[in-house]
């Protein structure tokens, strides 16, 4: 009940939802009521002939049946049976009418509280998501955060606030119900109270497994939209290698789970509904053999006419009986989804804000990293002796001075430790020893949203939205000016095929910029960042994944993105680090040599060789 409550808050403010629904509800359940009720005297007036000559009593509020019946017996003296009859029937049209008029308006409230649920828990889900680390969607397949953040969301919406809609109105309903069966006859009632628990028994039995199954339906379920996801992004290579019989096979075996584990929880839930149909029904018939025994031997405490009511009256009793009974079948999906949409909510970013971070405005000096140690795992201790972690750090001692206004290429081979310097500034990942400073402040000590306004980042991968060439490189601003954006676009060689394209700047890109090439991708990035204007650029093999022509254009975008700022770069091409003002070499995560290209290139070290092989990849 814990996690049902704690999914329940974000219906806050639920006293807006629960005060009306609560008000209309009990109005709907008390005509509702009275339209059962209201039988007795359309029964009495319609097959009682000496209804009109009965001897009127006082109203007495103690026992409303009596008082409905005094109505109906004062409606036959004044009017005759026909005029009775009219007045009954009328006065049961008007209870149903309101009984459903309110039942509309508290449903609509309801509605209400499901939408309004929904949506500040998918907002608090995406939101936390959002703010995660990096390091958590290596970790994690995104078709399982898909899966939470839209289909358990969705599960949860439905029966959870399903079950709060049943636990407001059933169990007032099935009160009403109880209250005017004593009334009626308590003998009869406190006979039907003897088979109740057994059919409760019964069903909690049938629906006892489902929690554990709609576990299993909800990971199966993410792992078949996590097979999915990736089919779609990879199928170039799918078609490229055939493998894509392969694929459908694994696809298959999570669909054909998911049927299996749905299956089973079907059966479970739909058996729920039929056993407790044929308990009532049973109920219904040994209420009819021992009310119809009292009736024949004339016991006082029964009329015929109260005892048609009464019967009509408990077969409906099982219906918000039923309806408690399939909501507490339903909960347990509700409760599986809830616990993994929760674990998604709980998750905390492991790189936050100090809590006195500071804003930094500008950058005027340099970026100093001073020993600085990092590994992928929990716990890196500093030191250089032999055996001890820093022998499987990816950086180990690094201590590295970039001055303002100078342009500092990192090489070296594969692992040495290029992309994780990098991704060190904006803080997509922290140093376990050492310190970062940003014009002698420390990065962690800085906010992170003023750290990241700095820096402009174009990766080897051409990250572009579903979306036009002009929301592309204005992305993440509002406001921007058609002119500002095709500034940045010349800037970045990007105007010209821009031109080009069918609606120009507003040109649809297609799903992750499929419909422009790689090197118009990257420009577009490179117009992207342009835009930006930060005074610090991070380049991570922004040219490697391209042809020659294309990197021709896309280093001449560089060459002017590059102009009086600060630039970071990674590389592998003799053309992009060559006239770097300084070449950084990293091998092991320790720095091995730095100098210029000419420097370097007398040393005859590693810098040179990886030059004559041409082998800079990262």
């Amino acid at each position: 009940m814990k996690i049902y409550f704690r999914l329940l808050s974000f219906a806050k403010p639920i006293g807006k939802f629960a005060g009306p629904y609560f008000i209309l509800t009990l109005l709907s359940i008390i005509f509702n009521t009275l339209n059962y009720a209201l039988l007795a005297p359309l029964l009495t007036s319609i097959f009682d002939p000496t209804a009109g000559k009965a001897l009127i009593k006082p109203l007495s509020w103690a026992d409303p049946l009596k008082d409905l019946n005094y109505f109906a017996l004062l409606a036959n003296k004044e009017y005759g049976t026909i005029g009775a009859l009219k007045f009954i029937c009328v006065a049961i049209i008007i209870s149903v009418l309101l009984s459903n008029v309110f039942r509309y308006f508290s449903q609509r409230i309801m509605e209400n509280l499901r939408i309004f649920t929904l949506l500040n828990l998918r907002r608090t889900v995406f939101n936390n998501v959002m703010n995660l680390h990096l390091g958590y969607f290596s970790n994690e397949r995104k078709g399982d955060i898909l899966s939470k953040i839209s289909a358990d969301v969705q599960v949860v919406q439905f029966s959870v606030t399903g079950t709060l809609q049943v636990a407001f109105k059933e169990p007032f309903q099935l009160l009403f119900y109880l209250i005017t069966l004593f009334i009626i006859s308590v003998k009869l009632t406190l006979f039907s109270m003897l088979i109740i628990p057994v059919s409760a028994f019964v069903i909690s039995r049938i629906v006892k497994r489902l929690k554990e199954q709609a576990k299993e339906s909800q990971q199966t379920y993410s792992n078949m939209i996590s097979n999915l996801d990736e089919a779609l992004s990879g199928i170039k290579i799918i078609k490229a290698f055939n493998a894509a019989p392969f694929i459908k096979n694994r696809f298959d075996h999570e669909n054909q789970e998911y049927s299996r584990i749905t299956r089973s929880m079907a059966k479970r839930q739909q058996m729920a509904s039929p056993v407790s149909e044929f308990l009532g029904v049973m109920m219904v018939a040994g209420l009819v053999l021992y009310g119809g025994t009292l009736i024949i031997h004339h016991d006082d405490s029964l009329t015929a006419a109260n005892f048609i009511v009464y019967i009509a009256m408990f077969s409906q009793i099982m219906r918000p009986a039923k309806a408690i009974s399939d909501s507490f079948s339903n909960i347990h999906s509700g409760i599986a989804a809830g616990e993994r949409v929760l674990a998604l909510i709980d998750e905390k970013p492991l790189i936050v804000d100090a809590p006195n971070a500071i804003t930094i405005d500008d950058f005027t000096d340099s970026v100093k990293f001073e020993n600085v140690f990092f590994a992928y795992k929990d716990k890196v201790i500093a030191g250089d002796k032999e055996g001890d972690d820093t022998d499987k750090a990816v950086l180990r001692n690094l201590n590295l001075v970039i001055p303002k206004g100078k342009t500092v290429a990192l090489v070296g081979p594969s692992g040495g430790g290029k992309s994780t310097l990098m991704d060190m500034l904006p803080r997509f990942i922290e140093p376990q020893v050492g310190a970062i400073y940003i014009d002698g402040k420390n990065i962690q000590a800085v906010t992170m949203e003023s750290l990241r306004a700095l820096m402009g980042i174009v990766n080897q991968e051409s990250i572009l939205f579903n979306d036009t060439i002009f929301n592309n490189i204005a992305f993440g601003k509002t406001g921007v000016s058609h002119e500002e954006v095709e500034a940045a676009a010349r800037i970045a060689n990007a105007h010209n095929f821009i031109m080009e394209t069918d609606k120009g700047y507003q040109t649809n890109t297609g799903d992750r910029g499929t419909k422009l090439s790689g090197g118009q991708r990257q420009r577009i990035c490179i117009a992207r960042a342009v835009l930006n204007n930060p005074p610090i650029m991070l380049l991570d093999e922004a040219t490697s994944a391209l042809d020659t022509e294309s990197e021709k254009l896309v280093q001449d975008a560089l060459n002017n993105l590059m102009k009086n700022r600060t630039s970071l770069i990674i590389a592998h091409r003799l053309s992009t680090i060559q006239n770097a003002d300084l070449i950084i070499v990293l091998e092991k995560g320790t720095v091995v040599e730095q100098g210029t290209h000419q420097e370097l290139m007398q040393n005859s070290g590693l810098y040179k060789k990886l030059i004559d092989m041409q082998t800079f990849n990262d």
